[in-house]
């Protein structure tokens, strides 16, 4: 398996109560929530990796920096799209775009570390 530049992945999400604001506890709006869309960036992020790691690794999220541009109430398509930019050894660095029909509703600068799974979780006391 080779992880290398250019791995991309797409989510099409529609916004639901569940993903508001309100409900994530992070505003009082009826409109998708940071927690909730960084929540699906990350998901993009890892699924752009999926089946190019290493036999027992993992990648884990290591920083995050997200502008959360435009309001995308419920029942809204948005499109949520992760590239690998950079590959320095263990480190990964995605950019992320999340878009409706008509605009950018955030840009993100995710980075993640590849990881031995066990190793990782052995870290945890287990």
């Amino acid at each position: 398996m080779t992880i290398a530049a250019g791995l991309r992945a797409e989510l099409l999400i529609m916004v639901e109560r569940g993903d508001t604001a309100i409900r994530q506890g992070s505003g009082d709006v009826p409109v998708l929530g940071t927690p909730r869309l960084l929540a699906f960036a990350e998901a993009a992020t890892v699924r752009a990796v999926q089946g190019h790691l290493p036999a027992g690794s993992t990648s884990v999220g290591t920083k995050v920096t997200l502008e959360h541009r435009a309001a995308s109430p419920v029942g809204t398509h948005v499109e949520v799209v992760a590239e690998l930019v950079e590959v320095d050894g263990r480190r990964l660095v995605f950019q992320v775009t999340a878009n409706d029909r008509t605009r950018t509703v955030a840009t993100a600068v995710i980075e993640r570390l590849v990881v031995d799974r066990e190793r990782f979780l052995g870290g945890l006391g287990r």
